[in-house]
């Protein structure tokens, strides 16, 4: 394992940083910070800080934000082009996740120039590792919008999906979206996770209305992660008959199957094995 960066191409270097504890930057990304011959940032003192952190010297900062012209999106991929080695920052976190950089990756690739991703600190996985919610299978929508009337409909596209789903918020609106996020998933089970890798993390775990309870009236402050449980599968989504007689053609016993598919389905373990047990005899 090398624990050293070798001499790096000329390329843009999508680095992660800090959401929180600014020891959470690797040892690549402070590698690619020192080497880079610019950095492409959101906001130069946010940046400066972190070099300063790190014993950086200063460097030369590119400007790239939401408001971004294509004029400087195209002055950053000629730079990239004559040789020179860039690094793409955002103010905390992964660049591109719910974070402005996507359109300057993609002019970048059209150009034909050397892109690379470094892996690192995000506010998603730490998230979903906090919210006690399955974790195989997840949906990360980014930041809910500002009006609530377009949140609603924005939860509304994903009430049917099987999966965790994962949005970002903020601290003013979160008793706002949370009730609107009632209204039309019904009291799902959910994880507020804020401030996370900070002081004061937290995790606070419920059904919507408990975490409503919980949070009104209180200041709640900081970066806001909600994890919310996907929609459970009913009855008429099975077709029990089917997966018996299936289960039954691989030699697995009546007692096995009963107990896996009650898991799997919802349904009484007594009735699926009664079932079973007048199909096997058919």
């Amino acid at each position: 394992m090398n624990l050293h960066q070798n001499k790096l191409d000329a390329g843009l270097y999508c680095v992660p940083t800090p959401i929180g504890n600014l020891g959470d930057i690797t040892l690549r990304g402070l590698d690619v910070l020192r080497s880079c011959d610019m950095i492409v940032c959101e906001d130069s003192r946010m940046t400066g800080r972190l070099l300063k952190a790190y014993d950086i010297p200063s460097k030369k900062k590119i400007i790239y934000n939401d408001h971004a012209s294509i004029e400087t999106r195209d002055y950053i991929v000629s730079l990239v082009a004559e040789g020179r080695i860039l690094a793409l920052v955002s103010d905390a976190g992964t660049p591109l996740i719910s974070d402005p950089g996507y359109k300057l990756v993609r002019a970048c690739f059209d150009a034909g120039v050397y892109v690379t991703a470094l892996p690192g600190s995000n506010a998603v996985l730490p998230a979903i590792q906090l919210s006690g919610l399955p974790s195989d299978v997840f949906t990360f929508a980014g930041f809910l919008p500002r009006k609530v009337s377009a949140v609603g409909k924005m939860i509304s596209e994903y009430s049917a999906a099987p999966e965790t789903l994962i949005f970002y918020d903020t601290a003013s609106r979160i008793l706002k979206n949370l009730k609107a996020m009632r209204d039309v998933l019904g009291d799902r089970q959910i994880a507020v996770v804020r401030e996370i890798s900070k002081l004061y993390e937290e995790s606070i775990r419920g059904t919507i209305s408990d975490v409503i309870d919980r949070i009104s009236g209180n200041a709640i402050k900081g970066e806001i992660v909600i994890v919310v449980e996907g929609a459970q599968k009913s009855d008429e989504d099975f077709d029990v008959p089917a997966l018996i007689r299936s289960a039954l053609s691989t030699g697995e016993s009546v007692k096995e199957l009963a107990a896996r598919l009650a898991s799997d389905t919802g349904q009484k373990k007594k009735d699926i094995y009664n079932l079973a047990i007048k199909l096997r005899d058919e």
